[in-house]
């Protein structure tokens, strides 16, 4: 038994009968009754450079001021919504389409969202980013040495970056540098 579902997402066809449904409260009415301008901070950078420490830092800072947040973590995510992805080019690309729309969700109900993610490639940070407002996403790079990422990545996938092994995600590394709308650089 076959699931027209199923095969319209191996196609990668998009069901006719789905058809957005207006809320009745609005994205601006949830920000103003959270007395905050929803965004999304998006850190990105190796692995073992500090990003998911940091975001989860920042997380809990702006919850202590008050402000409505959540954090989306990449190991979390992937023990879950994205639990069925591997690491492949073609499932990192999906798996931060899946959080750029989860992210984008945090967003339309007023909440301040940290995102850590390796997010290696450009394209799929912009289609994050298209999916908001200007001022709703905000590109924070982690900036780490890539010996000190190595030292404390317990999966080991710097290591490998660093053999070359995985050289479009350290020539992307490379580019975050430049596309960043805020860099941190870590020496710790």
């Amino acid at each position: 038994m076959s699931s027209t579902y199923i095969e319209k997402q191996v196609q990668g066809e998009k069901s006719s009968d789905v058809v957005w449904h207006l809320a009745s409260v609005s994205r601006e009415e949830r920000a103003n009754s959270n007395k905050q301008s929803p965004a999304v901070l998006w850190f990105t950078g190796l692995s073992g450079s500090g990003k998911s420490t940091i975001a989860n830092a920042v997380d809990k800072m702006l919850f202590d001021l008050g402000n409505k947040t959540y954090l989306l973590d990449g190991d979390n995510v992937r023990h879950g919504l994205n639990g069925d992805l591997g690491f492949s080019d073609s499932d990192r690309i999906e798996n931060i389409r899946r959080i750029g729309e989860v992210a984008k969700l945090f967003v339309d109900a007023g909440l301040i969202v940290s995102t850590a993610f390796i997010s290696p490639f450009t394209s799929d940070r912009k289609i994050a980013r298209d999916l908001l407002a200007a001022n709703e996403f905000i590109e924070v790079f982690i900036d780490t040495p890539l010996d000190v990422c190595e030292s404390r990545d317990p999966k080991g996938y710097t290591r490998k970056l660093a053999q070359e092994k995985y050289l479009t995600l350290l020539v992307s590394h490379r580019l975050m540098r430049h596309q960043a709308r805020l860099r941190f650089m870590l020496n710790l």
